[in-house]
């Protein structure tokens, strides 16, 4: 019997227009209502996550910022951080910069770059259609050192977006060669940098263990590359229809796609036995 469920959110829970199915909701509730644990997993911080956990409409503990930070969004206890190193921090600065990009440095609540574009400018429509309680706070500032400086200690991850693909790929793997940090992808143009030995595989474990459930007992569901070490963690790794190949190699079954309520139709079938 499974206890636990991780749910990636875009591209797997949630619809391509970013929105969670009546029918995906249903079966979800359905699940907790038979004791199964829910929780989303996603490479987004905690302040854009929590709205669509909310949505749900169950008890949704919020593994953010690809396992860097798990808070539980009804008592706002947080379960566990890790934040990156004030040297880590302006190190991924300098040579983000030096290759010509934008770094965007986050925090649980806070996108901090030097020009709104790719991430922060995709956070900031969103932030015209949210309320005021769930929007994500945008620094636009002159001098992304000053204020790293500011939230120091506090910064969980870092996002890189370009359209140059070959060279965000050379830069990837320069910081890959060059720290101990954790790098990876949630979509093509762009890769994440967050503390050593952040994973969501790792974050699943994390919560599955304060709630005494073996990784026997957990379905993770996704559909990217940064999905791929809770598919492996978990005793039932599912791959969304639309999933890449790699993410589908990985698993060890493959549902219907995000735009066919995979997610219900997975949960229908393992845990609601329809």
């Amino acid at each position: 019997m499974y206890k636990m469920i991780a749910m990636d959110m875009d591209g797997t829970l949630l619809t391509d227009n970013k929105q969670i199915t009546e029918r995906t909701k249903k079966v979800i509730n359905l699940a907790s209502k038979k004791g199964v644990k829910i929780a989303v997993c996603t490479g987004r911080i905690f302040a854009s996550a929590r709205i669509y956990a909310e949505a749900i409409g169950t008890k949704t503990p919020v593994i953010a910022s690809n396992g860097a930070y798990i808070r539980d969004k009804d008592t706002n206890k947080v379960i566990y951080e890790k934040y990156l190193k004030t040297n880590e921090v302006l190190r991924l600065a300098e040579l983000t910069k030096g290759y010509g990009f934008y770094p965007h440095f986050y925090t649980y609540n806070t996108i901090m770059s030097e020009k709104m574009v790719f991430s922060s400018k995709n956070y900031n429509e969103w932030n015209k259609v949210l309320p005021d309680d769930a929007k994500i706070n945008i620094v636009i500032c002159s001098s992304l050192k000053d204020k790293v400086l500011e939230y120091n200690g506090k910064i969980i991850k870092m996002v890189v977006a370009s359209d140059e693909s070959i060279r965000i790929n050379e830069l990837r793997n320069k910081i890959q060669n060059e720290s101990n940090l954790s790098v990876v992808s949630s979509f093509p143009n762009s890769f994440e940098v967050m503390p050593y030995g952040t994973s969501k595989g790792n974050g699943v474990k994390i919560l599955a263990d304060k709630y005494n459930i073996s990784p026997e007992e957990v379905i993770c569901v996704g559909d990217s590359e940064n999905d791929i070490s809770m598919i492996q963690y978990a005793g039932l790794g599912i791959a969304m229809g639309n999933a890449t190949e790699d993410v589908k190699m990985a698993a060890d079954y493959i549902t219907d796609t995000n735009e066919n309520e995979g997610v219900a139709k997975a949960i229908e079938r393992f845990v609601l036995n329809n």
